[in-house]
């Protein structure tokens, strides 16, 4: 078992045939996930040879691809300009899962797209985010293939590189799914509804869950961890060091007052019961010792 992504999924590139899209497809091949298809208007009917012997054809839509292909995943890799017509195309399509890799899309084409979802068949993940990887089945995004192997720990991170920071220090052990749900102010798939599928994942035993500043999202997360997760659940929180008023990477991190502090959704998190680690590395060791004891 896997969340949102297993080993049945079939995966489409909406942007497949520029530069990044290229890159990241070849990537996402090598590392065993199943694309089946590009979308590309203006390359409709054409394929594209990769490195690895596969050649993947190109539609002229989402739509054609699916019914074509059977897809039920799509990774976007469109320039910002673009990206909202992109994911609206894909909901249109009732794609199952799209993953919206690309940054910098205005929050207010965001928005729009996210409230087009709401009540239809697909599950957006990001903007400006890794996408997600459930290692040896797929890989839908950049997050990098080769840093761990499939396990029981679930992660969900607001931060990419923290992701791939916390799959390499807890490689030994593994990961059954790792989501990079994206830092922009509004995002598709949040924090809650990662801690219910995995809550809900019979082969996923332990939880990690990245954090930052900026918002209340990691409160809202404390409180239905306390309510509705019985299983371990590891945070670490980024941005300890932010000055107040400062926006820190992320569009969506941001401090004004109290509110949104790191120090407040560490207490959240802590009065909830999750062991919050006060950098990276320690968060791994306070996961770790959880996984040696439930191994015993």
């Amino acid at each position: 078992m896997a969340i949102f992504l297993t080993a049945d999924s079939k995966v489409i590139v909406q942007g497949m045939t520029g530069s990044e899209g290229m890159k990241h497809t070849t990537r996402m091949l090598a590392s065993g996930t199943n694309v089946v298809g590009g979308v590309n208007p203006k390359k409709a009917g054409q394929s594209v040879d990769f490195p690895d012997g596969q050649s993947v054809p190109v539609f002229g839509s989402v739509a054609d691809a699916i019914k074509k292909t059977g897809a039920d995943v799509s990774v976007v890799f469109v320039p910002p300009a673009f990206a909202k017509s992109a994911v609206i195309e894909a909901i249109d399509a009732e794609i199952g899962l799209a993953v919206v890799i690309t940054e910098g899309i205005p929050v207010k084409d965001t928005a729009e797209f996210y409230n087009y979802s709401v009540g239809k068949a697909t599950r957006i993940i990001g903007p400006n985010c890794p996408g997600l990887i459930s290692p040896g089945k797929s890989n839908a995004g950049i997050i990098p293939a080769d840093i761990a192997g499939s396990g029981r720990i679930g992660l969900v991170s607001k931060s990419g590189t923290l992701t791939y920071q916390m799959m390499y220090e807890l490689r030994e052990f593994g990961f059954s799914t790792g989501v990079g749900i994206g830092g922009d102010p509004i995002i598709g798939t949040t924090h809650i509804d990662c801690l219910e599928a995995f809550e809900a994942d019979p082969e996923t035993d332990a939880i990690v869950m990245i954090g930052e500043i900026g918002g209340d999202a990691e409160e809202r997360a404390a409180a239905y961890i306390k309510e509705h997760v019985t299983k371990p659940v590891v945070g670490y929180v980024a941005g300890f060091t932010a000055p107040e008023g400062k926006t820190m990477g992320h569009a969506g991190a941001i401090v004004s007052g109290s509110s949104g502090t790191a120090a407040a959704k560490k207490e959240a998190l802590e009065a909830a019961g999750v062991k919050v680690g006060k950098t990276p590395s320690e968060t791994a060791d306070l996961m770790r010792e959880i996984m040696q004891g439930l191994s015993k």
